[in-house]
């Protein structure tokens, strides 16, 4: 195998800390949506590697040479498998070798597939374990359940060759799909054979492209919305409002869960939340369908907010997300709106990610108004 050739100063790299991780965590969950992973178990797996001696760098994109080759990696599957099958750890590591052995080059840096849950752990292990930094980005700025939802596979990057390794030290390589769709579909079938959930590599990208299309600065948001909610906590302030002030939200409903409809289908976990409002939201009625992630939020039977916006759910008291595998009968949530980066908001995108490619063709995505972003 080729050695790695130096594309970055490494005085240019962050080291993050166990304290990064705990405020990562909660970002990374927020960002989320419900999805992505138990970002908690994905803190546990990082810190095991952290004592091992392992250390966890991020670069900021613009301080990677354009020829730099980098890989994104994220786990797959459906995130209630995750939380009942812990991951061996080095599965990410396994993709990264078989990837430059089948393509007989080095990866130069990581990149991570979706910034939520405990897909912002999954690169840091991969990398820290390589020895390489996780660039400061990501290709979704929140989580969406299905790969060719990445900015990368939106803009034109093929997602093929790429690798999946579960727990039990299987390796899978896809040569060649003839689109995204079907590289999902194939990935997905796989996964529900390995088990419901494993991670993959996609396809090295060229640092030039990640630095045009990837959502930039996503580690650096997930870290200050993580910090928002533990300062706030610190200080005895309202958490909800430090998160809706942190990155332009805003809270649409407080109340508690009186029903839950979940179950997995072809990989994912599928339902619907239902949720009493008391204070401000007292009498009112509201749902959120579920596909891994929150998709539609509707109150009294009206849509309001939908995907690709962000739809958060949150601990009413802590201001700690709540994951769709751990949502439960009587929690008492708040549930908030973020924008979406504009990388998701254009025409092309939304033929991707928005309601109409969940299978909601009678909903248009009207973005969040530009006068609530940064209102409570």
């Amino acid at each position: 195998m080729p050695e790695t050739n130096v594309h970055f100063d490494t005085a240019n790299l962050r080291t993050l800390t166990p304290g990064d991780l705990d405020a990562l965590e909660i970002g990374a969950g927020i960002l989320g949506c419900g999805g992505g992973g138990n970002p908690y178990q994905g803190k546990l797996l990082t810190l095991e590697a952290m004592k091992a001696g392992y250390q966890m760098t991020l670069l900021a994109t613009d301080d990677i040479a354009p020829e730099a080759r980098c890989m994104s990696v994220g786990g797959i599957g459906a995130p209630v498998v995750g939380t009942e099958r812990i991951r061996e750890g080095r599965e990410g590591l396994r993709c990264l070798r078989a990837m430059e052995e089948y393509t007989g080059q080095p990866i130069d840096a990581v990149v991570c597939e979706e910034i939520g849950g405990a897909n912002s752990m999954n690169p840091l292990v991969t990398a820290g374990l390589a020895g390489l930094p996780v660039l400061d980005c990501d290709g979704m700025g929140r989580a969406f359940p299905e790969m060719q939802m990445t900015t990368f596979s939106i803009y034109g990057h093929s997602s093929t060759p790429s690798v999946m390794c579960d727990l039990h030290g299987n390796v899978v390589v896809f040569q060649h799909a003839v689109s995204e769709v079907f590289h999902e579909r194939m990935a997905r079938a796989c996964v529900v054979a390995q088990g419901g959930g494993a991670m993959l590599a996609t396809a090295p990208m060229a640092a030039s492209y990640v630095q045009r299309y990837a959502i930039p600065k996503s580690y650096t948001q997930a870290l200050e919305l993580g910090e928002a909610v533990i300062a706030a906590r610190r200080n005895q302030d309202d958490p909800i409002e430090a998160v809706c002030k942190s990155q332009g939200g805003r809270r649409l409903f407080t109340g508690k869960i009186t029903d839950l409809k979940r179950h997995l289908r072809g990989g994912f976990a599928v339902g619907e939340v239902s949720l009493g409002g008391f204070g401000a939201n007292q009498g009112e009625a509201a749902e959120i369908a579920i596909q891994n992630e929150f998709l539609i939020f509707r109150r009294e039977g009206r849509v309001e907010v939908t995907v690709p916006d962000l739809i958060v759910v949150l601990d009413v008291d802590t201001g700690y997300p709540i994951t769709t595998e751990v949502l439960r009968y009587g929690q008492r949530v708040a549930v908030l709106a973020l924008p979406a980066p504009a990388l998701l908001r254009t025409p092309q995108a939304l033929e991707v990610v928005g309601p109409q490619a969940f299978g909601y063709p009678e909903i248009v995505f009207d973005p969040l108004p530009a006068a609530t972003v940064g209102a409570a």
